[in-house]
């Protein structure tokens, strides 16, 4: 008898491949039968929350009143401290930090969170004649420079072309740095030096020699950037060097519609230096607020009442076109609450500065199963400014009791937060740790200062601890 040994085989292939099809659809079954466990089992929950539009005391912004200050009845977290040569190194090579620290209460603004608006002087305009730059210095400038008595006050504007004063004010600002530049405690470093309060600019009719070219200003600069590389280093005007090194700007007639216009007209079109007749001096900066902050003090030429009041809408509006994020040390910081023209001033802390808030949050609302959840969270800025800081964003897990029990650092840069441009972030949270139980998510911003969550959101319902909270999730484990 013969045997089909190939029918018997191709019976055999086929009764086998039949034995993995089966195989295969159960494992595919149960592949989707498991998905669809996960998709039950895994409730996700989309939220969304409304922007406030209260006023918020926050870091980095709003008001920045002088140091020396006891009281003030408008919150602050800025406050500014100038500080001439004179005072700095009566004697050369000899810096008087304990003098200034006191007289301007660092320690204290310090112990309260605070930061500083720091300002270095060489030529501040006064009602007796004097000199803001040491007697050692002018003697060995011998005595190069113009004393003047004109409008503004009496003083003494030295020759910043001096190579001698070049070379000792790159003293005096690296001994500043090697003392403040550590951090961001001096967070915002208004250049200073040059002209009139530091204003890169000398009154023209009084016979005083003009301030020097570019290639000598830009030296003064160096000396700051070198000395302060956390902080923030701001100019009275857009010169090509703020442009280029994406520095910040200063405004110190805000709320003047003549002279905040002409100083917008420079940041939007750049131009000529009139203080040297320059024809290029200064450089286009219409998007520089969007790297680099923007502040400057109030104007002396207007009321309280007229800014705040009167023409309360036209200060907004140049605030906004400014992108400004605080005004001092000229401010309505000394009016008390309950004044008339405290609901103004309310309105211009709203517009200052950013305002941050999570708008909507993807995350689980039940969980059965997983070591890791996934958390999708879009950040909004209502604000005219960003945050310019490199702080760290943190999402938290507190229990019912709002005790945080654990905090993760979101890979994300709260600086690239703009206004009206939406930030998408994906969080892959661990929550393996977690027992059966509630809990509550939410986000926070850090001061590396401090440590702590220290950033008030922009959202309703704001908790007082600086955290917004997102929403509760459930753990229900079933292995």
């Amino acid at each position: 008898m013969m045997v089909n040994i190939t029918s018997n085989s191709s019976k055999n292939k086929r009764k086998t491949h039949k034995g993995k099809t089966s195989i295969s659809l159960l494992l595919i079954f149960l592949a989707a039968g498991f998905t669809i466990f996960i998709y039950y089992t895994m409730v996700y929950q989309c939220l969304r929350f409304e922007p406030t539009s209260e006023p918020l005391l926050n870091p980095l912004m709003g008001w920045a009143p002088w140091a020396t200050i006891r009281e003030s009845p408008q919150g602050h977290t800025l406050v500014y401290a100038d500080l001439t040569w004179r005072d700095f190194e009566s004697s050369e090579g000899s810096f008087d930090f304990t003098s200034f620290e006191e007289r301007n209460q660092l320690a204290r603004w310090r112990a309260e969170g605070k930061r500083v608006v720091f300002r270095f002087i060489l030529d501040r305009p006064g009602e007796q004649d004097h000199m803001d730059i040491p007697d050692w210095l002018f003697e060995k400038m011998n005595g190069q420079g113009d004393f003047y008595d004109n409008e503004y006050g009496k003083g003494f504007s030295p020759d910043y072309s001096d190579e001698i004063l070049i070379r000792h004010h790159q003293k005096a600002v690296q001994a500043l740095g090697e003392h403040y530049g550590g951090d961001d405690f001096f967070a915002y470093i208004e250049l200073g030096s040059l002209g009139h309060w530091g204003e890169w600019h000398v009154h023209s009719n009084s016979n005083i020699r003009p301030l020097p070219n570019e290639e000598i200003r830009e030296k003064y600069v160096q000396h700051y950037r070198q000395a302060f590389p956390n902080s923030h280093l701001l100019m009275r005007r857009p010169f090509n060097i703020a442009a280029r090194e994406q520095l910040g700007l200063y405004n110190d007639m805000t709320a003047d519609f003549d002279a905040t216009t002409e100083w917008l007209d420079w940041v939007e079109r750049g131009g000529e230096y009139s203080q040297t007749g320059e024809p290029k001096a200064l450089a286009a900066m219409p998007n520089g607020w969007q790297k680099a902050p923007i502040g400057g003090e109030q104007t002396q030429s207007m009321s309280d009442v007229e800014i705040y009041d009167q023409y309360l809408a036209q200060t907004i509006a140049l605030l906004k076109a400014s992108h400004a994020t605080f005004v001092g040390p000229s401010g309505p910081y000394d009016i008390p609450k309950g004044s008339p023209i405290q609901k103004g001033i309310d309105q211009v802390l709203t517009t200052l500065g950013y305002r941050l808030l999570v708008s909507k949050a993807f995350m689980p609302k039940v969980i059965y199963w997983g070591k890791h959840v996934t958390v999708r969270l879009i950040f909004s800025n209502e604000g005219i400014a960003p945050f310019y800081y490199y702080w760290p964003v943190e999402v938290v897990v507190m229990d019912e009791n709002k005790k945080i029990l654990a905090a993760q650092v979101i890979g994300m840069d709260i600086r690239e937060v703009l206004p009206g441009e939406p930030y998408r972030v994906k969080i892959r949270l661990p929550i393996e740790f977690l027992e059966v139980s509630t809990y509550t998510i939410g986000v926070a911003i850090i001061d590396p200062l401090t440590q702590q969550p220290a950033v008030q959101w922009a959202t309703q319902n704001q908790r007082a601890e600086y955290i917004q909270e997102l929403g509760s999730i459930k753990i229900k484990r079933f292995f």
